[in-house]
């Protein structure tokens, strides 16, 4: 429910395959006694960005925007409306408990999209109002609608990369990169790594994207997440045993190489 006396801000993030690109669409609308009317914004879009990546990406870029306005200091509110329940859900977890434990969950796993956790919420400090994140139900009203063409359009001329960009086309598998898709069983089985990227302070561990090559397998072709100690080569095919935690998927050993 709109509230009427506070800054009301519509965001959307998109993400297409082949190419994979994202982009991002955002509605300022002010409050009655503004007489202002509303604003969009759909900026350049990124080459190889996830859903959630830009779905994060849009309420930063609005807050960016909204730091701008002269009218701000007549704001006690801001609300950000947005139909991604990954935002909505971790938004309060983020700002009280993943920024207080060194940016782990609770499961003891380094956190998703952990940069641009921290621009959100730098963005949220600079402004210095209250600022709720609510979900909104994809395209319920027009201004839902209005962000989800903004955030295509923007898709469509994507031309920057997000910080740690990492290319994911080299993948064999003809199936999206899907978290928790292979389960943790303690099993022994064969993958060929996709990308590799090393999570710095406080982590210090190595973030995988990988597909599963064991055609006995009933995760065969599955293209997902793991985390691991040592370093891994791209496009190397390994055999691996697993840990038992699907909330913090690791390899436990590095077999041999394929």
């Amino acid at each position: 429910m709109i509230d009427q006396n506070a800054l009301n801000i519509y965001t959307d993030g998109s993400s297409f395959s082949s190419p994979r690109r994202g982009g991002i669409g955002v509605r300022f609308v002010f409050p009655d006694y503004m007489n202002k009317e509303k604003q969009d914004f759909a900026p350049e879009g990124y080459v190889g960005a996830t859903n959630n990546e830009m779905e994060l990406k849009a309420c930063i870029m609005a807050l960016k925007q909204v730091s701008k306005f002269s009218e701000l200091q007549q704001v006690s509110r801001i609300i950000i409306h947005t139909d991604s329940s990954y935002v909505a859900d971790h938004y309060t977890t983020a700002v009280y408990f993943w920024s207080q434990n060194k940016w782990y969950t609770r499961a003891g796993a380094p956190v998703q999209n952990i940069d641009l956790w921290k621009e959100l919420l730098k963005e949220r400090r600079k402004i210095r109002k209250r600022i709720d994140i609510e979900w909104l139900r994809r395209r319920s009203n027009e201004h839902g609608r209005a962000v989800d063409k903004l955030a295509k359009k923007s898709a469509k001329y994507a031309t920057k990369r997000l910080s740690g960009f990492v290319d994911v086309r080299k993948k064999l598998s003809n199936k999206s990169v899907e978290y928790g898709s292979v389960k943790m069983l303690g099993q022994k089985i064969s993958i060929r790594i996709i990308t590799s990227e090393y999570l710095r302070s406080p982590h210090k561990i190595w973030k995988y994207k990988y597909e599963v090559i064991s055609k006995k397998s009933r995760f065969y072709k599955n293209v997902d997440v793991i985390y691991y100690a040592g370093a891994l080569r791209k496009r190397y095919s390994y055999l691996v045993s697993f840990n038992k935690n699907n909330d913090y998927p690791q390899i436990s050993k590095v077999l041999r190489v394929i």
